[in-house]
């Protein structure tokens, strides 16, 4: 792609990086859920993941719903959407009632896509209002056995090697693992072949078959395949080495100023009542704060991250403008 490490730092003032550039746990304690002056919720609760089974969306949104059904004596299902780089699922969540009883389970997917896409049927912050973050983590940074590499720079070697015949796997156009391979290809200045799946599962059976050679996924759902010996690690995706992982380098040590991240939150359709969205936030902010939750999240490698919605609101849209940076510095595009 021809781009210096000192433009895209020039691109993106914070950080090089994408995801969460400086995640803001913010204190709360949010007090105990009594219903909103509809009496909201009186029915079954549908929150629609625009992603595959398995992934960290799906598996951190049914812990919620769980959580939040226990709460609030109503059923919270999940229900998974995928496709188009999430957009199918979101876009039947623009076009759901505004009553607090069809809701999203959100991505930097959808920052992204906000620059990435073009035709998309919606507008994130016009179709939506932000109701609660709940986690963010790393990702890693794995190869198939087979791959004659062992570290980051000889990955790199390899790539630069023989351009265009790695390929990397992501879930689709926009998602975190796509746009960290974006990002390391620009920063590495190596040419690897993008390979866009319907959903992260299926992205990641590629990588463990050998029909893709490497991959960027969520340390919460691939360290335990690395362990067992299916991919190999090479690195974390954070600003620094990865509790769960000590022993296993940043890509940041070899590509300086290299950083991704996968968060996750909640959005409602616009017009949504406020206070369903209050009390939405609570309810969630509560089960988040749960320390049966916080502990099984941290030692999975997922950081409780918890926002008021216009705190979410701010952060949305500041992360909207940076990925716009980073899609124009990368280079990124819809296959």
């Amino acid at each position: 792609m021809g781009i210096h490490l000192r433009s895209i730092a020039r691109a993106l003032p914070v950080i090089a990086a994408l995801g969460l550039a400086a995640p803001l746990l913010v204190a709360a304690t949010p007090s105990q859920a009594q219903g909103s002056q509809q009496g909201y919720p009186n029915r079954t609760v549908k929150m629609i993941v625009p992603f595959g089974a398995g992934g960290p969306a799906d598996v951190y949104a049914r812990v919620l719903a769980k959580y939040l059904s226990d709460e609030t004596k109503q059923s919270f299902v999940i229900e998974n959407r995928p496709g188009a780089g999430a957009v199918i699922g979101t876009d039947a969540v623009a076009k759901s009632p505004a009553d607090g009883y069809t809701l999203l389970v959100m991505s930097n997917t959808h920052t992204t896509n906000e620059s990435l896409l073009s035709n998309k049927p919606y507008e994130l912050m016009r179709d939506f209002v932000p109701v609660a973050t709940f986690n963010y983590s790393d990702l890693l940074l794995v190869v198939h056995p087979d791959v004659p590499a062992k570290t980051v720079a000889e990955f790199i070697a390899l790539a630069k090697k023989d351009p265009g015949k790695l390929n990397y796997a992501s879930s689709g156009p926009g998602t975190p693992y796509h746009m960290a391979g974006e990002l390391f290809k620009a920063m590495s200045k190596s040419d690897i072949v993008h390979i866009p799946h319907k959903a992260s599962g299926d992205a990641r059976n590629s990588v463990l078959s050998g029909n893709v050679q490497m991959m960027f996924d969520a340390v919460t759902t691939m360290t335990e395949l690395a362990k067992g010996g299916k991919v190999r690690a090479l690195a974390t995706t954070g600003a620094k080495r990865n509790p769960l992982t000590p022993d296993l380098p940043a890509v940041a040590e070899t590509v300086p100023g290299y950083e991704a991240t996968i968060w996750l939150g909640v959005m409602a359709p616009k017009d949504t009542p406020k206070d369903v969205i209050a009390f939405l936030n609570t309810a969630i902010n509560k089960v988040i704060n749960l320390p049966e939750v916080k502990d099984a999240w941290l030692k999975q490698g997922a950081i409780p991250l918890v926002m008021t919605p216009p705190e979410f609101d701010a952060y949305l849209r500041k992360d909207i403008a940076k990925w716009a940076d980073v899609v124009k510095v990368s280079g990124a595009k819809v296959q």
